[in-house]
């Protein structure tokens, strides 16, 4: 019997929000396998009622709760096991930082974003953009299988050897095709790396960001790094620098040119479990975090688009830039091998904004123009042509393709749904 949550019920305030929205749903339904998943996709359907699916963590695009609509809360199915040496299988309720330290004893680990109250399902269905990202590649490029409840509210296991397309469509879009209960992964063995914390004032932030760019693509692709620049009369920065290894020597080597940056006030290089990389509170969800967030995907950070970033910055309305690397092993994979196609940019670019509105969109007009491509789990924004940014125009057509057959009805659409209208 599925446990349904209300808003009499005392557990309501645990259940109703997701980290960036407040919600009101009228029922939350939290199943606790698969076929409890497919129990509550029944009455959920029955009532026609709007749907939200939330694997468990916050949720930037803020689609995970709804007003006075189901919602199918995930966080039970939240089990990980050690299937054999590297092979883990995951729920998507867990959390990313409680996976991290249940596979550090283990020797394992999954590159899998910098925050580690991150619901498996969501990341691992969009793709996984993390701190070890151009020594192993995106999250999804570990899946080897999944268990996924399809519209029709049948359960399937599904890998490159049974029901190829569907498990294609999972790796980079599968919040369109089902709701996926379970994650088998090939983890990196790699319970260890060296991490670099670095602090950074900085005048001239387009000249920086150009230095940042030409540095971060000439780096090992041992090196995945992380900037967070906020804005302010003088830009205040942190960069997140992890090296894929235990061998504090050669990551030291590696890292000297970020040292040599302008602007460094503060600097902290250790070797660490990987398990505290991720920034991991447990807290509750509660709407906590009112942001918006606009996204994009650049191949380099020249002159230009350095300039314009800055100006962007310099906005009135943007809070915050964050520049996140992509490259090395990601770009490895074909692009066609995943629904998750953009496998040549080496930047993933998000802008933050607490007032978001038209302010936020017309500062941000000036950056989208020279974006190649979407993250879309970055994008706070639903508008119809994001689909086109997500997706290239082969994949969209066959992404569209196996959402006609797999879920003809469009129900799985909440979270950028590809469907033609």
């Amino acid at each position: 019997m599925v446990d349904v949550i209300t808003p009499s019920s005392p557990a309501y305030e645990l259940y109703r929000h997701v980290y960036t929205a407040r919600g009101n749903p009228g029922h939350v339904y939290v199943p606790k396998n698969a076929e409890e998943v497919s129990a509550a996709l029944g009455m959920t359907l029955a009532g026609h009622r709007e749907l939200s699916i939330r694997s468990g963590g916050h949720g930037i695009s803020s689609v995970s709760t709804n007003e006075d609509g189901i919602v199918i809360d995930l966080r039970r199915l939240d089990r990980v096991e050690r299937l054999d040496d590297t092979r883990v299988r995951i729920g998507p309720g867990a959390r990313w930082g409680s996976i991290a330290h249940q596979l550090e004893p283990w020797g394992l680990a999954i590159s899998s974003g910098d925050s580690g109250d991150v619901g498996v399902g969501g990341l691992a269905t969009t793709g996984g953009i993390g701190l070890m990202g151009r020594a192993h590649g995106l999250t999804i490029d570990r899946l080897r299988a999944a268990e996924i409840v399809t519209a029709d509210g049948s359960i399937h296991r599904v890998d490159d050897a049974h029901d190829p397309d569907l498990f294609w469509a999972i790796r980079g879009a599968g919040a369109n095709v089902g709701i996926v209960t379970s994650f088998e992964f090939d983890a990196s063995v790699a319970s260890k790396v060296v991490q670099g914390t670095l602090f950074f004032g900085i005048p001239d932030v387009a000249h920086f960001l150009h230095l940042w760019g030409e540095i971060l693509e000439s780096s090992p692709r041992e090196i995945s790094a992380f900037l967070y620049i906020a804005a302010g009369p003088v830009a205040q920065a942190q960069a997140t620098i992890v090296y894929a290894d235990s061998d504090e020597e050669a990551a030291r080597e590696a890292m000297k040119d970020f040292l040599a940056l302008p602007g460094l006030v503060q600097q902290q290089i250790a070797v660490v479990p990987y398990s505290s990389v991720p920034i991991t509170t447990g807290d509750p969800h509660a709407g906590q975090q009112g942001a918006h967030t606009h996204s994009g995907l650049l191949d380099h950070l020249d002159t230009t688009t350095s300039r314009v970033l800055a100006e962007h910055l310099a906005d009135a309305a943007v809070d915050m830039i964050m520049v996140r690397s992509v490259g090395g092993a990601i770009n490895d994979v074909e692009e066609m091998a995943t629904a998750y196609a953009h496998r040549h940019q080496n930047f993933s670019i998000m802008s933050v904004s607490m007032i978001g509105g038209e302010p936020f969109d017309r500062a941000w007009k000036p950056a989208y123009q020279l974006m190649d491509g979407m993250y879309l789990s970055f994008e706070t924004a639903h508008k119809p042509g994001h689909i086109e940014d997500a997706f290239p125009p082969k994949t969209l057509e066959r992404l569209r393709s196996i959402k006609a057959e797999r879920d003809p009805e469009n129900i799985f659409h909440q979270n950028f749904g590809v469907a033609l209208r």
